[in-house]
């Protein structure tokens, strides 16, 4: 018996050697060099490994005790881009977008960056009367807001005390405590929390008026009833340059009369609480910025419906003449 398996088993090794023989070169799995010339079969899957590892970003290493953010989608490294900080864009995005004259904001905004649990307010805290923030590159979009106190026999007048501006991203360009020009009746501090000694470092107006105005020259400015703002500053801007977030006319269904409040505005859209104390300038420029932003796509549609309509109407009637005729071709 265990002869005839022998036999049978050696039977069975011939066949099997004779059919390996046979079989086409292409169904072989191809064959790797060693070092001193003979080939070496390499198996499909160390093959296929190998391929991965070549192909695929390295990921670095999770902390223990820390959740992953789960599978990355779209480019490498998108988590890093969708955590909500400007400072969180990877080189390689950073570098891209400047070779093709992507600016910073148009990179935060398709990114979402500093939106995500409203970052650009809690993002860092105010430094106050610091005057020109040192190292910020300001893009096209800055977003101001003023406190004022009141002068006149009632104090029912407003002259300007504090001035604040961010950038798109939120993070502080500009503050400033202003000495009025005027004397002072009602200081509003219930309201403002400027007090008589705020004005022993504040700036002298005229400094700061020009300062703000170098700011905004050629951007678009950001704020909530900003004409008022304007005219504390005795400053004027470009119509088409203002995004007004108090005349916006997808937040009116938020007013209970002509115009809705920065503080409403902030509890419907943003689910924040804001001005529960002392109002600060910093905070409302930063949520007039992130309201803005929320709604930027209908900004820009409510902004061409409105001026791109009337430039091009204006600009039919710029080939004629003084006397109103149409210039002849020669």
């Amino acid at each position: 018996m265990a002869a005839g398996l022998s036999s049978n088993w050696k039977k069975l090794q011939a066949t099997l050697k004779t059919e390996s023989s046979s079989t086409p070169a292409k169904d072989k799995a191809p064959a790797k060099r060693k070092a001193g010339g003979s080939l070496t079969a390499q198996p499909k899957r160390q093959r296929l490994e190998q391929t991965q590892k070549t192909d695929r970003p390295v990921a670095k290493p999770t902390p223990k005790g820390t959740k992953s953010s789960g599978a990355a989608m779209g480019v490498a490294q998108s988590s890093a881009v969708a955590k909500g900080s400007s400072s969180t864009v990877n080189p390689s995005l950073a570098l891209w977008a400047e070779d093709n004259d992507i600016s910073a904001e148009a990179l935060a905004e398709a990114y979402g960056l500093g939106i995500k649990r409203n970052a650009l307010v809690v993002s860092e805290q105010p430094r106050v009367n610091e005057g020109l923030a040192p190292g910020i590159e300001i893009g096209k979009y800055v977003a101001m807001d003023c406190e004022m106190v009141g002068v006149g026999p009632d104090g029912h007048d407003s002259v300007l005390a504090r001035v604040s501006l961010v950038d798109f991203h939120g993070r502080q360009v500009y503050d400033s405590f202003v000495r009025p020009r005027e004397r002072v009746t009602d200081w509003r501090t219930k309201i403002t929390g400027i007090t008589p000694k705020h004005m022993a470092t504040a700036r002298e107006f005229d400094a700061v008026q020009q300062e703000v105005a170098d700011l905004i020259q050629g951007r678009i400015l950001v704020g909530h009833d900003i004409r008022h703002d304007l005219a504390v500053l005795m400053l004027t801007h470009p119509t088409t340059h203002i995004r007004d977030t108090a005349r916006f006319a997808g937040f009116r269904q938020y007013g209970h009369g002509p115009k809705p409040a920065l503080r409403t505005l902030a509890k419907e859209l943003l689910d924040m609480e804001i001005q529960t104390g002392h109002h600060s300038s910093i905070e409302d420029a930063k949520v007039a910025m992130l309201l803005f932003r929320k709604k930027k796509s209908e900004f820009d549609m409510e902004h061409a419906n409105k001026f791109e309509r009337t430039e091009k109407a204006a600009g039919k009637g710029g080939n004629k003449s003084k006397t109103g005729k149409k210039k002849s071709r020669r």
